[in-house]
């Protein structure tokens, strides 16, 4: 079922991601992970669907989207940077992505990392946060979302590899690429679940580097 929703509020999360606040229609659930189709309600942009994971907890009144913003690509991602609030967003039923099965290792590339804020926003809420590790891939620093926030749920288990730029010498920061070198000198237990999100390449690559050092593939959970 598709709900015409108004947006309330727009804020800059980076310089190219933006958060979206909307209206939350009565009876409205979702689990944290999951995500829904959204389109924008303006002529010619009606059908054109994309998939983004509530970044709001299911018993917030409001829903939310962490949404990068691409300006170059010409499509969706473009309009969404244009809107305004009092714009209105078209919004279908959730479905589930990544859902938590337990303490472990999260990999994410970019905009990736956008199914695992509700996940940790509800562990941080229960209390439950417990020894889960982020390891966040980006080009630059300033790409990191929601960096504060990670960092106060997650402390030294909060983890930025930087592939662009050198590494500002804070101790979050880790220069380069996540290879199988990397795994290996972060992870001590390939034993544990693992969520792994981000572009196609970046899934690929880090899932194979995981199976490759032992970790179950049953383990493995990733948003296609």
């Amino acid at each position: 079922m598709a709900h015409t929703l108004k947006i309330k509020d727009i804020q800059n999360v980076t310089h190219d991601v933006k958060q979206f606040t909307l209206e939350k229609p009565e009876g409205y659930t979702f689990q944290p992970g999951q995500a829904t189709e959204v389109a924008i309600d303006k002529d010619g942009w009606r059908d054109e669907k994309r998939p983004f994971t509530f970044t709001s907890l299911n018993e917030d009144p409001d829903l939310e989207f962490v949404i990068k913003i691409y300006p170059d690509h010409d499509g969706v991602t473009e309009q969404f940077g244009k809107l305004e609030v009092g714009d209105s967003l078209i919004v279908d039923d959730a479905w589930g992505t990544i859902q938590y099965k337990g303490e472990g290792v999260f990999l994410a590339g970019g905009a990736g990392v956008t199914p695992f804020i509700a996940i940790f926003r509800d562990l941080h809420k229960k209390g439950k946060v417990g020894d889960n590790k982020l390891i966040f891939s980006n080009k630059t620093e300033e790409d990191i979302i929601l960096k504060e926030e990670f960092e106060n749920i997650l402390g030294d288990n909060f983890v930025n590899a930087i592939t662009d730029e050198e590494p500002s010498g804070d101790h979050l920061f880790l220069d380069g690429f996540i290879d199988k070198e990397f795994l290996e000198s972060q992870i001590d237990d390939f034993d544990q679940p693992f969520y792994v999100c981000g572009p196609m390449p970046f899934n690929e690559a880090v899932m194979g580097y995981l199976k490759e050092l032992g970790a179950d593939p049953d383990a493995l959970v990733f948003e296609e």
